[in-house]
Order: structure tokens, then sequence, then C-alpha cells
């Protein structure tokens, strides 16, 4: 490590070892010349120094960001981390979005976005790629030079001779001489006092393109010869067509072709709304499927049913049945049941593919979190290899875990295929809403026993729901149970001598997926609200119940103690007004939130949020804050709209009428506080989000005495 201001002093040795891998097994091997395999030189003198990054020879930063961007800004974060081991001002540094390519997969052939995980997982691996071109920079001066390496400097794009100080040269211009050098596998980094860029807050790069209009998503593609297609899907899950008649469809003027697809019945027409036209003129019956009967009703009884036996288990600690069979001796035992609905990501970006197939290559315009698997479903699809699929990936105009899909992408490919030129599937917002994966409706029964000094002494919690791994990902269930629905539970920060967390899977045959927080968005509602019942029927407070838990961590104490002191926490509000309080850790993160709520009669007003945040080493504060503010106004729409109906095993909703999201004028004010931590980086894209309704929950408890036990709140308050 670096200490006393290494750069600008030169004293900056390291170890060399030619061939070996830039940053690690997350990152594509390099040859001996530090070329990244398969990435070719810029044939105007710059350094390719690995697939992410190249110098030019003007001396600027060339960073193509393999990550999606879904508003999150991962645009500006990943170059930043780059920058600030480079030693190079970050007005130097030119952004791009990467393509889809294998070059920017990782060890496991993957390139996506998800878990939270832009930063966390790149923060080591970019920070050694920037300060290895710096070191081989160092290198290519200290030879050119002649004189040692300790005596040259690298200061802000800048190399500098200790010796002869008029002996000056930007990173340009000894560029081709360092692509030459072997590169550093371990270069040494920066402490983290010597850091000049991360930490500060400079304007994202995504923003003038989408202040200005110029920003380009996956439904402003436009190409030479292009058409543009809609799809008519079954609205029965499971189900299938058993006749469609497209006389009147092919009628329309303007519609060039229908196609009968195993995703669909699809309208090819010269633009959007005539391809509408024709598909409303489209005349098709469906088969129901096994589920056809199901409705929200019939859903909820299953998994309530589920709950009546045990599950699998997920976490046991002490033995909860012992002290549950001690009865009253044991202590006073509460019980409650939480319920949470199916959710639809509802993006404000419909979906959109623009899909070329040709005989010898297949090109994609598509917003996605995993580039990697539309390149290899369109290969699959194809039979044309890899590097034959080009994937040009667009901003993402909200994502929440849908566009790690690939339904969208299979579908265009396939209908490509039989279409001559480019042809764009758009989605419409009926269709985004209708034929989501969404999140799973789960069932929770919980019960705790305190004593009579009012410690919690056992804790016992059954989760019934669908599981995402099982359909999604079954190998994440090798792990010996499925975590993605007991997250949140199975791991919560609390110390409890007696734990008992087991699970139901349950098949609503409903199409689940990853959405917002996955699991930590049912169980942070169900463990947090019940946590304060327990806390209140024990006649503790909620705030002094939870920290006297979490003695074994530190950093949650923190941010708890830190958003109940900005709130006010114990101090007297009007009749009618609460404060709640809730925290969870999820992706590396700890957030706690007190909300402030006023309720009148069945009138509900959310007037305060305080959000305190510790997600360790921070590269950009603004966007933190904005990840923070994003997290709360989604979870809040959740809480307060969400929640997919279903009937005849179709869902009804179609639009922002049926899931509205919160307005401007309803949005409370959120005040987001960063905690100081020099800590390994944790996520920031989610981590808020589970934790705003059990604080707005608790709020309305403490406002009224009660609070309800299912979401959403629609059904219960005028909001």
């Amino acid at each position: 490590m670096l200490t006393g201001g290494a750069i600008a002093g030169g004293v900056m040795a390291g170890g060399v070892m030619a061939g070996a891998p830039l940053i690690g097994v997350a990152l594509p091997p390099v040859d001996a010349t530090g070329v990244a395999t398969g990435v070719a030189t810029d044939a105007a003198g710059a350094w390719q120094v690995a697939a992410w990054l190249s110098i030019a020879a003007d001396g600027s930063a060339h960073v193509a960001v393999h990550k999606s961007e879904m508003g999150q800004g991962v645009l500006t974060a990943l170059p930043m981390i780059i920058a600030e081991e480079l030693e190079l001002p970050f007005e130097r540094v030119v952004v791009e979005l990467a393509p889809g390519a294998v070059r920017f997969r990782d060890a496991r052939g993957n390139q996506s976005t998800g878990y939270s995980s832009s930063v966390s997982s790149t923060f080591l691996p970019f920070s050694k790629l920037g300060a290895a071109a710096r070191e081989s920079l160092r290198r290519a001066a200290a030879q050119t030079w002649q004189v040692p390496l300790e005596r040259v400097t690298a200061v802000q794009g800048v190399l500098g001779n200790l010796d002869r100080p008029n002996e000056r040269a930007h990173y340009g211009e000894f560029a081709q001489l360092a692509r030459q050098l072997p590169i550093d596998a371990d270069p040494p980094l920066k402490a983290a006092h010597e850091r000049r860029l991360l930490g500060r807050a400079p304007q994202r790069r995504d923003t003038p393109a989408k202040v200005d209009g110029s920003a380009t998503f996956a439904i402003d593609v436009r190409l030479p010869g292009m058409q543009v297609a809609v799809f008519e899907r079954c609205p029965h899950f499971g189900g299938r067509l058993s006749h469609c008649d497209a006389a009147a469809a092919r009628r329309v003027r303007g519609v060039t072709s229908i196609h009968e697809t195993p995703y669909g019945v699809a309208v090819v027409a010269h633009d959007f709304w005539t391809a509408m036209r024709g598909r409303a003129a489209l005349v098709c019956e469906w088969e129901t499927g096994p589920n056809g009967t199901a409705t929200s009703a019939t859903q909820h009884r299953r998994l309530q049913a589920a709950l009546d036996a045990p599950g699998a288990p997920a976490r046991v600690i002490g033995d909860v049945a012992a002290v549950r069979a001690r009865g009253r001796a044991a202590g006073r035992w509460i019980e409650a049941d939480y319920d949470t609905p199916f959710l639809a990501h509802a993006a404000l970006e419909p979906l959109a593919t623009t899909a070329w197939v040709r005989a010898d290559r297949c090109d994609l315009w598509v917003g996605t979190q995993a580039p990697s698997r539309a390149q290899d479903q369109a290969a699959k699809i194809t039979g044309l290899p890899l590097e034959s699929v080009h994937v040009h990936t667009q901003l993402i105009g909200g994502a929440f875990g849908r566009r790690g899909e690939w339904d969208y992408v299979v579908e265009a490919v396939e209908l490509a295929r039989r279409v001559e030129g480019p042809v764009k599937v758009m989605w419409s917002r009926a269709d985004d809403l209708k034929h989501d994966f969404y999140r799973p409706a789960v069932a929770n029964r919980l019960a705790a026993c305190v004593d009579a000094d009012g410690r919690l002494v056992a804790w016992a919690h059954r989760i019934a729901g669908p599981s995402v791994a099982r359909r999604r990902s079954p190998e994440l269930l090798a792990r010996g149970h499925d975590f993605l629905l007991t997250q949140g539970a199975d791991d919560m920060r609390y110390a409890m001598p007696n734990v008992h967390v087991d699970y139901h899977e349950v098949d609503l045959g409903v199409p689940v997926g990853f959405w917002r927080s996955v699991g930590h968005s049912h169980t942070g509602f169900a463990v947090e609200c019940f946590l304060d019942e327990v806390a209140r029927a024990a006649r503790r407070d909620p705030l002094e119940f939870r920290l006297a838990m979490l003695g074994d961590d530190p950093r949650m104490r923190v941010v708890l103690e830190k958003a109940a002191s900005i709130a006010g926490w114990g101090r007297r509000l009007p009749r009618g007004r609460g404060l709640g309080i809730a925290c969870m850790e999820s992706y590396g993160t700890r957030v706690a939130q007190v909300a402030e709520v006023e309720v009148r009669g069945k009138k509900l007003r959310l007037h305060r949020v305080v959000c305190v945040v510790d997600c360790g080493t921070v590269v950009h504060p603004g966007i933190v804050t904005q990840q923070m503010q994003g997290a709360i106004v989604f979870g809040l729409s959740a809480a307060l709209y969400g929640g997919v109906t279903f009937e005849a095993n179709a869902v009804r909703d179609a639009n922002y009428d049926d899931q509205p999201i919160l307005r401007l004028a309803d949005t409370p004010s959120i005040e987001v506080h960063i905690v100081p931590s020099e800590a390994t980086p944790g996520g920031c894209g989610e981590p808020a989000t589970p934790v705003i309704a059990p604080a707005l929950v608790n709020a309305i408890r403490a406002a009224t005495g009660r609070a309800p036990r299912s979401l959403p709140l629609r059904e219960l308050f005028d909001v």
C-alpha cells in the first residue's frame, strides 16, 4: 500500500509478473504485452491496456463500462475507480457503454448487472487495472529517462522526473512503450487518505444526454429499412394458442406480415401504431392451461394452507420447539401472519429489442441487464458462433431485475429469422404488466417469545411462496436451501438464543423473477414489522429493543442510532402522528430508516423519511444518495399501491392507473445521510427498498396503536 503521498513523491515500488492475470479472475486473460486477449490496439496509437481501458495518444483514457446503465450511475462510478488509481483527472476520461461481448465476461462466463454488485464486484479489479496502467507508464518513463523507477512521479496524468524537474510528459507520450512492458499483477494501491477523486461527486456522465434528449434507449433505435412488430401473447400463464384468424389484421394498411411463433402471434408493420392496429384486428382463441381458474384469492389460500405444516429448515439456532413446549413458563408468546402480493417491475421504459439476422451475422440493439445471456440465446437460436452475434447495449429506462430475463430477446431473434431486414419488437405498457416475471407473493407466519424482563428468547419464522431460484437459477439451490426466498429472515443481524426459520416452495403457476431487493423485499416487511409488535408487547421501545440485539454488528447500531437521532426519535408528536423505525443489511450495505406519518381516519400521509446508510467505501456520494432516494420511492410505490390482481390465471392490470407509482406531490421529504467508512464497498441499488415498507407500517402503529399486516396499504387507507 502507498503512504504519505507516494504517487507525488514517486516512491512506488512493485513486483512485475509478465503474462500474469491483470486483476484476477474477474477479467479476461492478458498476454505478455498486457493486451487483453482478443482486443486489438487502436491504429491511432492508443494502448489497449485491457478490454475496459485504453490510453490514447493525447494522454486521455477511454473506459468501456461492461455493466448496464439503468439509472444507477455505472457510467460514472466505474470509470472513477479506474481514474483514481490511474491518477488521471476525471475530465480526461472518455466513457462508453461496452457492447455485449466475450471479452467482457467474467470467469463464470457472465456479463451481467444485478445483486447491487456493480461497484462492489469491480472496485478491487478496476483499482488494480488503473494502478497497473499507471505503473507501466512510470516504468516506460524511467526506462526512457534512464532513472530509477522511484524517481518518476505520476500526478494527474503527467509523468515527472524528480532528478530533472523540467522533464515532464503526459501519459500518451509513453503509451506505446508502456504497452510493450509486462503488466504488474499486484500493483501498489493508494491508501484511502491519498485518494483525490473517490468520495467526490463529479457530474454524472449519462445526465446531459438524458436532459437534452440525445440519449438512446432501446425504444429509440431507428435503422434504415427497419420494421416494427408487436406480439399477441397468451394471457393465461401456461396456456397456449388454439386458433387465430388473422384475415382482418392482414387488411390493415401498413401491416406487412403476420407470424405464428412459439411465443405468440407477431404482427409486423411499418411502424408501431400500425402494428398495434393490426394486433387489435386479430381474433385469437387461447387455452387457459392447468391453472385456468386461479385468482388472487385462491393463490392466497394456497399460501396460507402451506403455513400449517413444518417446512424445509433455513436457519436453526438453539431449540425454539423446547421454548414453546414450556408454554407460559417460558414467557409471553406473540404470533402474527404477514402477507405480501405479487409485484410487477413496471419500469417506465417498456421492453424493446431490435434484431437483424443474416446468414453470417446477428445484431441486437437491446437494453438488457445480461448482454451475455442475450448473446448466448441468439447464438443458440441462429446457430451462429458467439463472435458473430453482436449485442449493441442501450441505456435502460428502468430494469429492477426484469431486464435480466431473456424472453423479450428470444422472441425478437426468432421473429427476425422470418423477416427480411431489421425488426424492432415493441412491448406496450399492458404487455409489460401482463407478461412479467413477478416478485413472488409470499405468506409469513411468525412467533416470538419474550421473557419477564422483556428480552426476546425465541423467534420462529415460516415462509411460503414461489421459488425464483427453482425457475431461474436452480444452481443456487446447491447452497442447501432456497436462500432467495428466505434471505433477510435467515441472515438477519439480530442476536437471539433460539431461532427457527423454515419455508415452503409453493408453485402457483405464475412466472416469478428477480425484483429489486429480491427476498429481502418481503422478509424485511415481515421481520421488521413483527419485531415492532414484539417490542411493544414487551413494553420496550422499538429502537432500544433492536439495539439490545445488535451487539455483534456495530455498523448496524451506528446507522440505527444516527437515523433515530436525526429524526428526533422519542419526541412528542401531535395526535395522529407517529414515527416508525426499521433497518436491514443486504448486499453488504446497512440501511436504517425512520418514517414520520400522519393518520386522520382513513387518510394516510407520509411526511418525512430519514435514511442512514453505511455502504462501505463511497465512490460517488451523489449517486449513493440518488440510489437511496430512488429505492425508497420504489419501495413506497409498492407498499402503498403495488399488488398484481389475477383473474382466470391472467393479470387484470394494464397500466399505471391499475399499478400506480408514487407521484411527486405525494412524495415525502427524503433525507439521506452516509456513514463514512473505509470498509469494502457494498451495494446501493437495492438495500433501501426493503426497509421503507416496515418503517412506514411501524409509524402507522405508533400513530394509531394498530397496523396492517398485509400490503398494499391502499386497500386500507386513502393514499
